[in-house]
């Protein structure tokens, strides 16, 4: 029964992690498009202004993109943590309750050993 139990737990895990895996969300996918770092011409003053406009605009455009892919990536890693926190939980759970009952039977049929044999030693 136990076996059926830890087998049963088993697959439920594995079918969490395939769950999750696939839930799993490219950071970039709420931020729109990435924009695009413009070509820089110098060859007058005219087409030098030009150029920092067009790089002060890239400059702003990058800065908010850059935040909400971090910003969405944070947020995927906290889920992740979250998740990988709990599953640790319960196999830990998993591994004491083993170590537990280990425990208790050793202790238990010590026990009934160290009686028996004082009962032994009477005869």
């Amino acid at each position: 029964m136990k076996r059926i139990v830890l087998s049963l737990l088993s697959a439920s895990f594995a079918c969490a992690s395939i769950s999750v895996s696939s839930a799993l969300a490219d950071p970039r996918a709420k931020c729109g498009q990435e924009p695009s770092a413009p070509a820089i011409t110098a060859t007058d003053t005219a087409h030098y202004n030009a150029s920092v406009d067009k790089f002060q605009a890239y400059e702003k455009e990058a800065r908010a993109y850059n935040s909400c892919v971090a910003s969405a990536a944070q947020k995927e890693e906290q889920a992740i943590s979250e998740d990988a926190r709990d599953r640790i939980a319960k196999i830990h759970a998993v591994s004491t309750g083993v170590q537990q009952r280990i425990a208790a039977n050793f202790s238990h049929i010590s026990a009934e050993l160290t009686t028996a044999g004082k009962k032994l030693a009477k005869h």
